[in-house]
């Protein structure tokens, strides 16, 4: 059995190398466990609002920025749908090498193991990791960074979660895609489906021009349970290519992602503590994490090396310290305000969604920007809905409030009872 060390991190993907990072730069003693060389090239694009990267100076980070950023929520069919809300903000996405090594330089001094957990035992001064090579690991404290799946974090079932599910392909195209130099957020335009189709679960596509030729295109879900197959997604890319008749001249890469989108806040008296999507830090209106993760890590680094600097804690007391820096009660209430918000999304038809964008657009700026962000204190976040609320047309009122009285006592009074 190996010595105890302070902290042991499972998983090897952004949140497991962020938290190690943050823990390693504080003086923390820090091992990890992860299946793949932590330094192996990661397959899925990450992007993210430049603003939020220049708030803690790592816009360098970015390979791509867009400053021609929009939107479509017409049907198409005629000129005044096809007009493009404009964001007026940067989007970027990142060099995920470059990302990749900021943290792994921030953990230098980190060991990693090449294993995986096969189960976690704790006891009264320490946890204790099996693994699947049958080493045992030690440690004041487990974080979990192994994603919305881990078998490590337990959280209350609330039946099926709804996910965002995306195909996407970065190529080259018979003619361009979208206009040269722009990112499309979202294109909910439908002119390409036929009237059964805009009866299934709404697509939109995202999509950016990465220069010399190339485009990634990528057809997207906003949330269901379960979420729509890849292979509906790769078709109603297709079907919207040809639509516009742009074919795939080549692709270079492929990708399939499925985020959670309203998975439980995981039960934060447990002694293990999670971090990244096995925390639920998903954003439930968005399906962006990279942006919390880089903006919790250092508090919640900040508060356990505090903690481990006090030898009589042990791995319940260290966890609940941690969770209590990761999920105060403000970021509780906001992130089950988000869920009711997409609770009710979900039952919106391709019409209703394109309405409700178009709204939700029409807000000030840094409304709308802190709401897909997360960064507005819970009064204002309250209010930025209410106010949403007031512009939207009466269909829309309606689709929300029949839904308010179903959801919004038991998400707010079960999660926020368990701080």
């Amino acid at each position: 059995m190996t010595d105890c060390t302070d902290v042991l991190v499972l998983g090897g993907g952004p949140a497991a190398l962020c938290i190690a990072s943050e823990l390693n730069k504080r003086g923390v003693a820090v091992e990890g466990i992860a299946p793949e060389a932590v330094d192996a090239p990661w397959p899925n694009t990450y992007g993210i609002w430049a603003n939020e990267l220049e708030a803690v100076a790592l816009d360098h980070l970015l390979e791509h920025r867009w400053r021609d950023t929009v939107s479509y929520f017409g049907a198409g069919g005629d000129a005044a749908e096809d007009q493009p809300t404009a964001h007026g903000i940067d989007y970027g996405l990142f060099d995920r090498a470059a990302l990749q090594n900021h943290w792994l330089n921030g953990a230098t001094g980190v060991l990693w193991h090449r294993d995986s957990a096969e189960r976690v035992e704790n006891e009264a001064d320490h946890s204790v990791v099996i693994c699947a090579s049958g080493e045992v690991r030690k440690a004041r404290l487990v974080i979990d960074a192994t994603g919305a799946n881990s078998p490590h974090i337990s959280r209350p079932d609330r039946g099926a979660v709804a996910g965002q599910a995306a195909y996407g392909v970065v190529g080259r195209f018979s003619e361009d895609p979208i206009s040269s130099g722009r990112f499309v957020l979202m294109d909910y335009r439908s002119d390409h489906l036929s009237d059964l189709q805009r009866l299934e679960p709404p697509t939109f596509l995202y999509a950016m021009d990465l220069g010399d030729g190339l485009f990634f295109v990528e057809e997207t879900s906003l949330a269901l349970a379960p979420g729509v197959a890849y292979d509906v997604l790769k078709q109603r890319l297709k079907q919207r290519l040809d639509h516009r008749g742009v074919q795939i001249s080549e692709v270079l890469h492929e990708e399939f992602c499925l985020f959670p989108m309203n998975l439980p806040l995981p039960d934060r008296s447990q002694a293990v503590l999670a971090f990244g999507g096995a925390a639920s830090m998903v954003h439930p209106a968005s399906g962006y994490m990279v942006g919390s993760l880089l903006r919790r890590a250092p508090g919640l680094a900040e508060a356990l090396a505090a903690a481990l600097a006090d030898p009589s804690l042990g791995s319940v007391d260290l966890a609940r310290r941690g969770w209590q820096a990761l999920w105060p009660t403000e970021l509780v209430l906001r992130h089950q305000l988000y869920q009711f918000g997409l609770g009710r999304l979900m039952g919106f038809n391709e019409r209703l969604l394109r309405t409700h964008f178009s709204t939700f657009f029409s807000l000030a700026r840094e409304d709308w920007f802190g709401f897909l962000t997360n960064t507005l204190p819970l009064p204002r976040l309250m209010g930025v809905m209410l106010r949403l609320f007031a512009l939207s047309p009466w269909e829309l009122r309606r689709g929300l409030v029949l839904g308010a009285a179903k959801q919004q006592k038991p998400c707010w009074l079960n999660e926020a009872s368990n701080d």
